[in-house]
C-alpha cells in the first residue's frame, strides 16, 4: 500500500486510519504535518498504538467502521489496511469512508480475497473459514457507494509451514481467528484435530489472496443557474 501510495501525489492535513489497530509508523512519517486519527472496534488494539513520548501520537477513537464517530468530509485520506474483510457488511462500511472522506480525498485499502486459505477450508469444511468477498464485488461496492475512478488489483502469497501447528499458530498470532456467526461454539475434539493435521499433510501450505483497492471522492459538480421557461398550451 505504500508502494502504491508512492504514485499518488497528496497532502492531506488528516488521515484516518480505518481499523487496522496501531497506525501505520511509515505513513505518519510520509506526511508527518497531516493529523492521524486511528479508529478501531478494539480498545487492547487503540492502546498499543500509543508510542513512545518522543513520538507523534495519533488521535485515537473507539468504534465501529460502519457507524465511524467522525463529522462528514473531515478527513482527506482513509487508509484502511486489512480490515474490511472483518466487517459484517462492507457496503456500509464503505459508505461511512465516503462519508467522512473530504471530496477530491482518497480512499486506500487492502483486504482479503476468496481463494484466503483455501486449503485451510478444504480441510476444515466451509464453516471453518471465512468467506472473503471478490475483488470486482468490492469494485462494484466503491461505485456504488460514490467513489470514482475506482482502481483494483491482487496479489497472491504462498507460505509453506514446516507443520500444521506452525500454521495454526501463525493464524492465532496475527489475530486471523475465527469469528463467524455460525460457528461452533464448543470444543472440536481431539479427532477433529488429528483429521485437520491429517488433511492438511506434515508441511502444509496457506494461501492468501491480498486484494488492494483505492477510489477517490469526487468533488460535488457546481450548479448552474438555471432558467424556468413554461410553455402554454392553446386549445383551439
Amino acid at each position: 500500500m505504500l508502494e502504491r501510495l508512492a504514485l499518488v501525489r497528496l497532502s492531506p492535513r488528516r488521515i484516518l486510519d480505518a481499523g487496522s489497530g496501531p497506525p501505520q509508523r511509515a505513513l505518519i512519517r510520509r506526511y508527518p504535518e497531516a493529523r492521524v486519527i486511528a479508529v478501531d472496534f478494539s480498545v487492547e488494539m487503540l492502546r498499543a498504538s500509543r508510542f513512545g513520548w518522543f513520538q507523534k501520537r495519533p488521535m485515537t477513537a473507539c468504534g465501529d467502521l460502519a457507524q465511524l464517530p467522525l463529522a462528514e468530509a473531515s478527513v482527506d485520506l482513509v487508509w484502511c489496511n486489512m480490515a474490511l474483510h472483518w466487517v459484517a457488511d462492507p457496503l456500509a462500511a464503505l459508505r461511512e469512508l465516503q462519508r467522512v472522506l473530504a471530496p477530491e480525498g482518497l480512499l486506500m485499502f487492502s483486504t482479503l480475497g476468496p481463494d484466503t486459505l483455501k486449503e485451510l477450508r478444504a480441510a476444515g469444511g466451509e464453516a471453518r473459514v471465512h468467506a472473503f468477498i471478490d475483488m470486482h464485488d468490492l469494485g462494484d461496492m466503491l461505485l456504488e457507494c460514490g467513489f470514482s475512478a475506482p482502481v483494483m488489483d491482487m496479489e497472491m502469497l504462498h507460505i509453506a509451514y514446516r507443520s500444521p501447528e506452525a500454521l495454526l499458530d501463525d493464524l492465532r498470532r496475527s489475530g486471523q481467528t475465527l469469528a463467524r456467526l455460525d460457528r461452533a461454539r464448543g470444543l472440536a475434539g481431539r479427532r477433529f484435530a488429528a483429521g485437520l493435521r491429517a488433511a492438511l499433510g506434515a508441511a502444509p501450505r496457506a494461501s492468501f489472496e491480498i486484494v488492494y483497492g483505492h477510489a477517490w471522492k469526487a468533488a460535488p459538480r457546481a450548479v448552474s443557474d438555471a432558467k424556468t421557461i413554461r410553455f402554454q398550451r392553446h386549445i383551439s
